[in-house]
């Protein structure tokens, strides 16, 4: 099970940080993903830390999101500075085992999601 949080409201140009905390399962060997999805948009990666240390990141994020692991918590920290308001959405953490892959469909592990709203 994972379990989204951090989420808030923030101005633009402010911080947030997510956490992605997992029950239940060792993230270690998982890749962990967040998602997002803003209203009348489809779902869309943000960042991903990969069971071998490395990370992906959004074109839309490069250079203002950093993720990352700490595996005695068990958990994935996802921080987000200077937001915009285009990062306003529901933020998804998810898991998979195996292949470097940002398609949300191949995940079968999903957090239930917490909103960031990135007031202008």
């Amino acid at each position: 099970q994972l379990q989204a949080s951090g989420g808030g409201l923030v101005q633009a140009g402010g911080s947030l940080r997510l956490s992605c905390a997992a029950s239940g399962r060792t993230l270690t060997l998982y890749g962990i993903s967040w998602f997002r999805q803003a209203p009348g948009k489809e779902r869309e990666f943000v960042a991903a830390s990969w069971s071998g240390g490395s990370t992906s990141f959004a074109d839309s994020v490069k250079g203002r999101f950093t993720i990352s692991r700490d595996n005695d918590k068990n958990t994935v920290y996802l921080q987000m500075n200077e937001l915009k308001p285009e990062d306003t959405a529901i933020y998804y953490c998810a898991a998979r085992l195996g292949r470097q892959i940002t398609y949300g469909r191949y995940y079968p592990y999903w957090g239930q999601g917490t909103q960031v709203t990135v007031s202008s």
